[in-house]
């Protein structure tokens, strides 16, 4: 198991805002994806090939025309890899107008559901019926195909809504399989990763437990490691992994730098202490208030944060004789802070970009990078993780220093952690946690004029973030029932009397984050 190589499809990341949803579809088929960027050359592909056995690879989505004077193209010798290829949306157009077929700007654009004929059920549409409802996203169309291609299926509005070639795997639709307007949408997906590339399903959290433990062993060695614990998911998983690869050469640090949850730092010590693991807690309130002092930007937060965290991490290690950092770090922090050529950087995760140039380690060592969070959460259940960690919200590392909007003070901090907590404390009463994937409270640096006991008051205004997810790539803000809220908003100008008015944030990812910073 230690050397097996997964059955791996990429995707090249085009833009689309469903591109990664493209990811997570192929892993729910228990087979692997990688996500790499458009113009990924030949000799790439082989080195990946070095640790992965890549059967097939799937263009994506994207926001550009292929009529762009700049618009992204694939390496065209990626075609002649002999790995099947399916295009998506844009690269559907791509493939078509790469090689000699004819694409238009559409006089009847199609954004929505529409309804394919599909005249050939093969390769990828095979076992589909006549009429399928699909999820149309596109401005321009394909109106014919290459000599050496064939028409699959056809919309009212879209002569050529998905093309293959006649004798290679290769691949087109207009619609989005990977999202769940279509309604046999992961049917195709399924068809293009077993029966066009042929792929084994051997991508399962058994196997991947094991990988990740054999490479922590292998990366530190002989030597001792220290790893981030702050009780979240994320690094909880990664101190047991590292916990079984390393034993008493692992030693795990809590570093409560004052921007926790009510009743944080009290928890992870007694869940941790439960498991057998060298625990080492760093109170570190008053040097990162002092480091924070003065900063407004969000990013330059992150940044202090992160630098300042290594700065303590180094101590400890110096004191246990430790080379090594291990981190819980997830797929998602690093597609966010921009890790590849061509990503476009949102927002610095303080364990990935924030980190400073210069560490005194030898390696930091990621074992979660490859995974998604609901993966994690699977890795932790089978881990036997408690339940309250394994279905525990999310939680930025910086913590409340993120959710106190401009510069951080003690009494902000103070607020936002008031506000947190009867924000989960309604939540949580009501019966409905299960269907958010996050609910919590945001100090705004906007203060607004209230009347408190027939008095004029002016004070903070906080704003509340409950959304709906299954990954955390996208996400829906919740319908949370108005009683909910009204309790949540009452309490909170009530119990807190620096607030005195609260909002609702109703903007879904994209086009925002989660977080508000």
């Amino acid at each position: 198991m230690k050397n097996m190589k997964y059955d791996t499809i990429l995707v090249l990341d085009f833009g689309g805002q469903y591109c990664h949803l493209i990811g997570r579809r192929v892993r729910e088929n228990n087979v692997y994806s990688e996500i790499v960027p458009y113009d990924i050359e030949p000799d790439e592909i082989k080195v990946l090939g070095e640790k992965l056995n890549i059967k097939g690879i799937i263009l994506s989505g994207g926001p550009a025309s292929v009529f762009d004077d700049h618009a992204p193209k694939p390496d065209m010798r990626i075609f002649d890899l002999g790995l099947p290829v399916l295009g998506l949306c844009y690269g559907h157009q791509l493939i078509a107008k790469i090689f000699g077929g004819e694409v238009k700007r559409a006089e009847c654009r199609e954004y929505g559901p529409a309804y394919a004929i599909i005249e050939k059920p093969v390769g990828v549409l095979e076992g589909l019926n006549r009429k399928e409802r699909v999820w149309m996203s596109h401005s321009d169309t394909v109106f014919s195909v290459p000599s050496d291609f064939e028409i699959l299926a056809f919309t009212k509005n879209c002569p050529v809504a998905a093309f293959k070639h006649k004798t290679k795997p290769i691949y087109g639709l207009q619609w989005h399989p990977e999202v769940a307007h279509t309604i046999n949408g992961t049917k195709m997906i399924h068809n293009f990763i077993f029966k066009v590339c042929g792929c084994s399903a051997n991508w399962k959290m058994e196997n991947v437990i094991e990988r990740m433990v054999n490479e922590v062993k292998s990366e530190v060695g002989d030597g001792k490691a220290i790893i981030a614990l702050s009780g979240g998911i994320d690094s909880s998983v990664a101190t047991l992994i590292a916990a079984k690869a390393l034993g008493g050469k692992l030693t795990a640090v809590f570093v409560d730098h004052g921007f926790m949850r009510e009743k944080e730092p009290e928890f992870v010590k007694n869940t941790f202490e439960k498991f057998g693991i060298n625990l080492v807690v760093v109170n570190a309130q008053d040097r990162f208030l002092e480091k924070l002092k003065g900063i407004k930007d969000p990013e330059a937060k992150r940044k202090v944060i992160g630098e300042e965290f290594i700065h303590v991490f180094e101590e400890i290690a110096e004191r246990v004789g430790a080379e090594y950092l291990i981190q819980g770090t997830i797929y998602p922090d690093r597609i966010e802070s921009g890790f590849r050529r061509f990503s476009d950087k949102i927002k610095t995760h303080h364990n990935v970009a924030g980190l400073p140039i210069r560490m005194k380690f030898k390696k930091i060592v990621e074992p979660l990078r490859d995974l998604y969070k609901d993966e994690v959460r699977k890795v932790a259940q089978l881990l036997g993780l408690p339940e309250e960690i394994v279905h525990r919200q999310p939680f930025p590392g910086p913590g409340l220093a993120v959710r106190v909007i401009g510069e951080v003070t003690r009494e902000k901090v103070d607020i936002a952690r008031k506000a947190d907590e009867i924000v989960r404390e309604e939540i949580e009463k009501s019966g409905l946690k299960d269907r958010f994937w996050q609910y919590f409270a945001v100090l705004t640096d906007t203060k607004a004029t209230g009347v408190k006991g027939d008095a004029r008051a002016y004070g903070y205004v906080v704003a509340v973030r409950v959304v709906e997810s299954r990954e955390a790539m996208t996400a829906s803000f919740a319908k949370v029932p108005f009683k909910i809220l009204e309790r949540i908003s009452t309490r909170i100008t009530s119990e807190i009397p620096q607030v005195a008015r609260v909002v609702y944030d109703i903007t879904h990812k994209p086009p925002a984050t989660i977080e508000w910073e």
